[in-house]
């Protein structure tokens, strides 16, 4: 189900992206779907896109039990610029970093 909901994810990135993009090729696609306490995977692109991600099953068993997800991706603007986020999905909700995001209020 992980892997359908990845390449569904990638499926629908690969449509909404301009025309010389679609012509992008995967190099790179390693994927471990560990079962039902987690899995990981790392995509790299021929246009430069690179993404990683990771799960882990939190809470085993206890009544508070959640799937937190880590990663990454990156892939070059039209500006020439590499951007790059980096994110957390838990209990508290999804956040993610990156240079050119706007930062909540400290």
């Amino acid at each position: 189900m992980k892997s359908f909901i990845v390449f569904a994810l990638f499926v629908a990135a690969a449509v909404a992206l301009p025309a010389e993009d679609r012509e992008a090729t995967i190099l790179k696609y390693n994927i471990n779907n560990i079962g039902v306490d987690g899995y990981a995977y790392d995509l790299e692109t021929s246009n430069g896109i690179q993404a990683q991600e990771q799960a882990v099953l939190k809470n085993q068993g206890a009544e508070n039990e959640a799937i937190e997800v880590r990663g990454q991706f990156s892939y070059p603007g039209p500006d020439g610029v590499v951007y790059t986020v980096t994110y957390i999905a838990n209990e508290n909700g999804f956040q993610a970093t990156g240079a050119h995001l706007p930062q909540p209020p400290q």
